[in-house]
């Protein structure tokens, strides 16, 4: 569906949220493929929180380690940029609270929430899923393992439910995990094009995920 570029918002914003334990290739594909398709301003990618009194997850990597993975995936993508909207004291939020403080700091900006088909099918159960639909786009990515049928009857179900603005964006098939990568870097086997160089040399030097060499 072609997006118009004038809508009237002063500002047309995507988000990426998530772990990022490691942020990799699959998640910058489908932030560019986003930003192109809907001709967006630029993506925020948003890690989220560690609670404090669990500030890493079972064989995952610190806080500042994941946001460092993703300045340095990121890097030198102009309309890419790191929220730190989820890292605060209390170490988790829920979608619906993030957009709620977003939109009432920053009223003529237009958010495009981007996910993917898998989440799309449990939106129901997160917290406050009309809120989130009532302020903002919803970008589902659509990859192969899900027939489109399928998925166009969840996106007819919630469109009915939260009256929510849903759009379809079409993304090459990445076969990868974050949880994928971790095995792979504690079984040393290469991780490389899945992760950019400065990722893998930093994974080394901090041991995440138990690296002795990862790439």
């Amino acid at each position: 569906m072609a997006i118009s570029e004038n809508d009237g918002s002063t500002g047309r914003i995507g988000i990426m949220g998530g772990t990022f334990d490691p942020i990799h290739a699959g998640h910058l594909i489908l932030g560019e493929c986003a930003y192109e398709e809907f001709h967006l301003d630029k993506v925020l990618f948003m890690p989220s929180g560690n609670p404090p009194h669990k500030p890493v997850r079972d064989g995952g990597a610190t806080n500042e380690q994941r946001v460092r993975m993703v300045e340095l995936a990121i890097k030198g993508n102009d309309h890419f940029e790191l929220s730190m909207e989820e890292m605060h004291e209390l170490g988790y939020i829920y979608t619906s609270k993030t957009l709620t403080r977003m939109t009432a700091e920053n009223p003529g900006q237009r958010y495009f929430f981007i996910l993917g088909a898998d989440s799309l099918m449990r939106f129901e159960t997160w917290r406050e899923p009309e809120t989130i639909s009532r302020l903002c786009t919803l970008i589902v990515a659509v990859r192969d393992h899900m027939p489109t049928e399928e998925l166009d009857r969840q996106i007819e179900h919630l469109q009915s439910l939260f009256n929510a603005d849903i759009r379809k964006l079409s993304t090459p098939n990445v076969d990868v995990s974050s949880s994928m990568l971790r095995e792979w870097i504690r079984q040393g086997r290469s991780c490389r094009y899945y992760l950019r160089d400065e990722q893998i040399e930093y994974i080394r030097r901090e041991g995440i995920y138990g690296a002795s060499s990862a790439g």
